[in-house]
């Protein structure tokens, strides 16, 4: 049996996603939420198998949350369920973490589908935007547009194995001021430990292995 949290901030909407999920006989939804600040509790205390994420709840996008979610429960896969049918919110929404990306307008074919996936460990992309996804020339590596340079400076550094006060002395800061850096780079990626850092860093070329 697959447990379901899903996350909607309008009953009405939750409440057919329900229909549809439920009419599946290894499907079952164990708890709903309208808000974010109610999502993560209930994920916290359930650690469901899969999280139906809206990406828009009402003001509040889930999309930062993702990696979060991931962090402190990991075995919990998300299904992001979402009205935006640009590749880009689809790419954000996959590196963050998610394991499916389902336009609203096709849930009622696709979102059987796309849980059925994330609960096997695979993962699910809407046709119609994987498509335009793979039409898209490739991004250049580097840093995203939200890290500094100064923050980039310090990541490679890290990558490169340095200590905070290592990093602090070629850099010509405090190793407070490094060590906000860091926690700022780690709250932006999603990535706490220096694996993670490690690993992101050779990916974007900013170190060579």
């Amino acid at each position: 049996m697959t447990r379901i949290v899903l996350v909607d901030d309008h009953a009405v909407v939750r409440s057919g996603l329900r229909l549809v999920l439920e009419a599946e006989a290894d499907f079952e939804v164990v708890a709903e939420a309208g808000t974010l600040e109610e999502a993560l509790r209930k994920v916290r205390a359930i650690r469901p198998d899969v999280l139906v994420l809206d990406l828009n709840l009402g003001t509040e996008s889930s999309l930062d949350s993702i990696p979060q979610i991931r962090a402190d429960t990991p075995q919990t896969a998300i299904v992001v369920l979402t009205m935006q049918n640009e590749p880009a919110f689809a790419r954000q929404a996959l590196q963050a973490g998610a394991a499916a990306y389902v336009l609203k307008e096709s849930a009622d074919e696709e979102l059987v589908e796309a849980v059925h996936a994330a609960g096997r460990g695979e993962t699910y992309l809407n046709p119609q935007l994987g498509a335009r996804l793979a039409a898209e020339p490739p991004a250049p590596q580097g840093p995203p547009d939200d890290l500094t340079d100064r923050e980039v400076d310090v990541l490679r550094l890290i990558a490169l194995g340095n200590t905070n006060s290592e990093i602090a002395e070629q850099l010509f800061l405090s190793v407070r001021t490094v060590e906000s850096h860091r926690a700022h780079i780690q709250r932006k990626l999603g990535r706490t430990t220096r694996a993670e850092l490690v690993r992101y860093a050779l990916d974007r070329g900013l170190v060579s292995g």
